[in-house]
């Protein structure tokens, strides 16, 4: 089992650096942001220079104004925090897939697996804290074993960012009780019994701690330790069939990109192959330099996890991906993954041709993904008399027809979804016509079939029939045209109902 490792972030002036990034002109005043709390104006965030006077959070807005006369004060921008973290935890996945913001000011990263990919967790580390930094965020970050631990060092430990695995509960000992996370009344009945660190109450019986405390400070004091697991919620849930591709240089060229993706698919085909699936969508996401993200997505007829055939798809793709200063992170998702039938698997042969054939499975594939899915179709046919009702849109190569297709009369290669009106000379009473006028322009017919009538369905309601022709004009294009009822009835009409090749 993999040591499961975690970062905590923490922002330590979140919403007013993120002001002074938006005002610089602010970069040098002493600020705060206020909100009215039960009738009293008190500040929600102070920036770095307004602590270093001290002003403090929680304090009133009149006594910060005291303290410091220049002292600029900014209403609060309610959901502000929240908002930042998702997209601070949204830019973060670059280096972990697995994200939770942490509110009020911070975000959780489970790295388990990831720190490799940096030379080691320090490289990692100094990282991830250089990037925000660079952004304009000062924070301040921990790797421990636990949610908790790392929460706890990075706000308050003061010797190393980094404890190896194992050693976090010694590295907890010489924190404040308030490094665990706990209730401000809990915080200050510890504060009174003399309780000014951790190690001073941790030998303690459990069950005097829970009389005494409660069961939020065990719950706490396990998730630290590592007793008692903490549930991240995710900003994007993982995906089950997930790959990585971090980048040490920002990959600016096509055939760089061609390499992400080969590799990519390489490490998916393999997974998908060993348990007998393959890929039906998939989405490939380039995280740039500059913040931006980058998605193309593929689709597939029928389950493949053959790398070669998977990479054609996405190779019609790389000319919409724009690097410009350069991709750092390549991410492949198989959001929809089937079983492969083994059959797919055999190479093309001549008893192998039709629908079951993989090569045309694949050649499909490629023409959905070059020209749009939307314009390639299927059709089974469906147990209706009416043509237009006789067939239906199939979902897939797999779909099987619950009926099969008439082959004793002639039908057309074009059918009109809706018959149109056409204008008729015809001999009585039921003859073929002899000529017939279709958008203005005049069809004199040459040769006809003998009529093909079709009823309704017994259980539709009682209406017309109809009467279908094969017709040939003087210049030897085909047409299906039909007379609804006889001739003698009063709404008896002539439609064009279809074009033959």
């Amino acid at each position: 089992m993999m040591n499961r490792r975690f970062v905590s972030i923490w922002f330590r002036h979140l919403t007013t650096d993120w002001l002074t990034l938006r005002r610089p002109e602010l970069k040098t005043v002493p600020f705060v942001f206020v909100a009215a709390i039960r009738n009293k104006v008190v500040i929600t965030a102070a920036n770095s220079l307004a602590e270093s006077q001290g002003v403090v959070q929680g304090m009133a807005a009149a006594d910060a104004k005291a303290i410091v006369p220049g002292l600029e004060v900014i209403p609060d921008i309610p959901g502000q925090e929240e908002k930042l973290l998702k997209a601070l935890g949204a830019w973060c996945i670059r280096y972990s897939p697995q994200v939770a913001v942490d509110l009020p000011n911070g975000l959780v990263l489970d790295i388990s697996g990831c720190a490799h990919l940096w030379g080691g967790e320090r490289g990692y580390l100094k990282e991830i804290v250089t990037r925000l930094i660079s952004k304009g965020y000062d924070v301040r970050a921990a790797l421990t074993d636990t949610v908790g631990a790392s929460w706890a060092i990075a706000r308050y430990g003061k010797i190393k960012p980094i404890i190896e695995p194992g050693e976090h509960p010694d590295a907890l000992l010489t924190l404040p009780p308030a490094a665990l996370r706990l209730d401000p009344l809990i915080l200050d009945r510890l504060q009174k019994l003399g309780f000014y660190t951790i190690k001073s109450f941790i030998g303690t019986g459990r069950s005097a701690l829970r009389r005494r405390f409660g069961q939020d400070f065990i719950l706490r004091l396990d998730q630290a330790l590592g007793n008692e697991e903490e549930v991240l919620q995710l900003l994007q849930p993982v995906e089950p069939y997930t790959e990585r591709l971090p980048c040490m240089e920002p990959i600016r060229t096509r055939t760089g990109i061609e390499i992400a993706i080969k590799t990519l698919l390489e490490s998916l085909c393999k997974r998908l192959a060993a348990e007998g699936k393959g890929v039906r969508t998939a989405t490939l996401k380039c995280y740039r330099v500059d913040g931006e993200v980058i998605e193309t997505a593929i689709g597939t007829n029928l389950a493949s996890n053959q790398m070669v055939h998977l990479f054609k798809l996405f190779e019609l793709k790389i000319e919409l991906i724009k690097p410009r200063l350069g991709i750092e992170l390549f991410t492949l998702e198989a959001a929809k993954v089937e079983e492969v039938d083994p059959e797919q698997e055999l190479l093309w042969s001549p008893e192998g041709c039709g629908l079951e054939d993989t090569a045309l499975a694949e050649l499909l594939d490629r023409l959905a993904n070059k020209i749009g899915a939307d314009k390639i179709h299927r059709y089974l046919p469906q147990e209706r008399y009416w043509p237009e009702q006789s067939f239906k849109l199939a979902t897939s190569l797999n779909e099987k027809p619950a009926a099969l297709w008439r082959k004793d009369r002639p039908r057309p290669s074009l059918l009109l979804p809706r018959p149109e009106k056409i204008e008729v000379t015809s001999l009585l009473p039921d003859n073929p016509p002899m000529l017939f006028i279709y958008k203005g322009t005049r069809h004199v017919i040459r040769k006809a079939d003998d009529a093909e009538r079709i009823e309704r369905e017994w259980w539709e309601d009682q209406g017309l029939h109809r009467d279908y022709y094969v017709v040939e004009d003087e210049e030897g294009r085909r047409y299906w045209v039909f007379r609804s009822g006889h001739y003698a009835d009063a709404d008896s009409t002539w439609y064009l109902h279809g074009f033959f090749a």
